[in-house]
């Protein structure tokens, strides 16, 4: 499996970055080796001073395909679920600057975080699905499936462009505003709505 991941998907989250808002949409990659999963803590890497959460949904594909239309982008997955995009920010600050690749600060070990997933049947709109971060107990970030720049269909038709996608694949969709930093001892709890979706400490 793979990890495709969308960048700059939120407005208010690339004011927050002073990026521009991207014509197309941004893709990297995460290898096998970034997944995080089951609730297992997360241990900040000694790389990196200013390690970033980027909560985002997810979609997991369910079939085999390439080149995908746009209009029939919703037959390839049937759960959306929540994750965290870790980002060592002051390594991909670096990184953009010189303008060089910034892989090692958004693709290393664990830094795929994934929750658990919600059939799409029970969401009446997946262009409106409401989801928040807790640190500690409190509400950290919050977002809306709605203000995505590049909605869930047309990112499935984009990738598979370049792409096949295989059952298994996750896509995360892109953070909303308010990333932040974590510290040793932080408890993360992930939320769609009002359903918990992960709960994991920093270590």
């Amino acid at each position: 499996m793979k990890i495709l991941a969308i960048g700059q998907n939120y407005v208010e989250h690339n004011k927050e970055l002073n990026s521009k808002n991207p014509s197309e949409p941004v893709v990297f990659m995460k290898p096998d080796t970034a997944l995080l999963k089951n609730n297992k803590p997360f241990f900040i890497p000694d790389f990196t001073d200013e390690l970033h959460y980027e909560t985002e949904l997810i979609v997991k594909i369910n079939r085999l395909g390439k080149n995908i239309a746009k209009k029939y982008a919703h037959r390839y997955y049937a759960e959306i679920g929540l994750g965290v995009d870790f980002t060592a920010r002051d390594i991909q600050r670096k990184l953009k600057s010189n303008g060089h690749p910034w892989e090692i600060s958004k693709a290393f070990d664990n830094s795929a975080v994934i929750g658990n997933f919600i059939p799409v049947s029970e969401i009446s709109d997946v262009q409106n699905i409401e989801f928040h971060l807790d640190i500690n107990g409190k509400t950290v970030q919050q977002g809306n499936s709605k203000d995505m720049i590049f909605p869930v269909d047309e990112l499935i038709a984009y990738t598979s462009k370049f792409f096949t996608l295989k059952i298994g694949d996750i896509l995360f969709t892109g953070t909303p505003v308010g990333v932040g930093k974590v510290q040793v001892g932080d408890r993360l709890e992930g939320y769609i709505f009002d359903q918990k979706m992960f709960d994991f400490k920093i270590k």
